[in-house]
């Protein structure tokens, strides 16, 4: 009978999975009014969101809120775009809130968000295609309408910072349907002369509907195409557009575009007189140590008596010659006794010295020693060697032993 019975625990995580099954319930748009709006400590807000017919609990958490670009208020009617689910504890389902937008840009915002998707799946957003700005560049391109405050706001800070900037205006429409194929071509055009450094793209600020031609498809394009680095200058500081995520630089203001893209003359001229101080600082420092070097110098003995700077050098002159013709007799002396013994030997294996012993050589008509009686014939001249001189005779006859 009762074994079916569950707790209420149990119906609760029941009646949660089954509603978290329904892929209706998992992204999910929700028209209504706010009431009981309460933003807490944590950053969460509660509230709940009604109609004629019936009320619904919702919750926004402090990540999600904190991409709120308005402060919701009792009575406003919102677009909550979120997903439906079981707060267990207490057995309530509620909105479990994403996004939420005030009514009448429900259908933009979810153009934009679609549109942003598909463009980012594309790399068009990419950090790595980004171009970096020209540091200091002579001619700025502006595209933006002639007659609004943001071209004023550019050229007035432009010529603030540097009197002497170029700045190029291509005027454009800026809202309706024909601002993104102006500004598209003028963007395309600007390129294509190859007529400024840098592009500042933009307007001023106002509803999503009058930002509106910087979200369409033709715009971001133009500006992700552009070989020249494009800053975007779209609305206040709060306000954030496609064309935004598209640029090289996104400024939040015109102002700020014109203070990021042009270099503020008067701070490098103030850097030069800078550096010049700095120099003329390092300079007087390094001509005041000279100044001290060379007072001291004059004043030392080296320059008073130079000859001093001689002595141990010449003393060591002496030193080096004396030693130098002590061991050159010593070399010398070594030389000699070692000549005189060579002579000896080479003196005692000479042949003169073995014919003055008594000994002859004696040798033909054409200086070849005679070694045997069989070497000569009868009426040869031949020539004896001896001690003192030569002997010079005919053979007559040859004797054998």
């Amino acid at each position: 009978m009762y074994e079916d019975v569950y707790s209420v625990s149990q119906v609760n995580k029941l009646i949660k999975s089954l509603i978290e099954d329904e892929r209706r319930f998992a992204n999910i748009q929700v028209r209504g009014e706010i009431s009981n709006f309460k933003r807490y400590s944590s950053g969460h807000c509660y509230f709940t969101l009604k109609d004629a017919g019936g009320v619904l609990k919702a919750v926004m958490f402090k990540f999600a809120a904190r991409t709120l670009r308005f402060e919701p208020q009792n009575g406003d009617t919102v677009i909550a775009v979120g997903r439906i689910s079981v707060y267990e504890r207490d057995g309530v389902y509620q909105l479990y809130t994403d996004l939420l937008i005030p009514e009448g840009t429900g259908d933009l915002m979810l153009a934009f968000e679609q549109l942003k998707q598909k463009l980012m799946a594309e790399g068009l957003f990419d950090e790595s295609r980004k171009k970096a700005l020209p540091v200091n560049p002579k001619t700025v391109g502006i595209i933006t309408s002639p007659s609004g405050a943001a071209v004023r706001d550019l050229i007035t800070v432009s010529r603030r910072r540097n009197s002497g900037i170029k700045l190029l205006l291509y005027p454009v429409r800026v809202q309706g349907k024909e601002a993104p194929g102006e500004i598209a071509h003028a963007i395309e055009f600007m390129n294509r002369n190859k007529l400024a450094e840098v592009l500042i793209v933009g307007r001023g600020g106002g509803s999503i509907e009058e930002l509106w031609a910087f979200n369409e498809e033709q715009t971001v394009r133009a500006i992700a195409a552009s070989e020249i680095p494009v800053v975007s200058a779209v609305g206040h500081e709060t306000d954030f557009t496609l064309a935004d995520f598209a640029a090289d630089k996104r400024a939040a203001t015109p102002s700020q575009a014109a203070e990021i893209v042009v270099a503020d003359a008067n701070a490098y001229i103030n850097y030069v007189l800078e550096l010049e101080k700095r120099c003329k600082n390092n300079m007087l420092k390094r001509l005041t140590t000279a100044e001290t070097t060379l007072e001291r110098l004059q004043t030392s003995w080296a320059l008073a008596n130079p000859q001093r700077l001689l002595e141990n050098r010449m003393q060591r002159y002496d030193f080096a010659a004396a030693k130098l013709k002590q061991n050159f007799s010593a070399v010398l002396t070594d030389r000699q006794h070692k000549c005189g013994v060579l002579a000896a030997k080479l003196d005692a294996l000479s042949p003169l010295t073995v014919l003055a012993r008594g000994y002859s050589v004696t040798k033909n008509a054409d200086g070849k020693v005679i070694r045997s009686i069989d070497e000569v014939r009868w009426g040869d001249e031949i020539t004896t060697q001896v001690g003192d001189g030569n002997i010079i005779s005919v053979v007559q006859h040859t004797e054998g032993r």
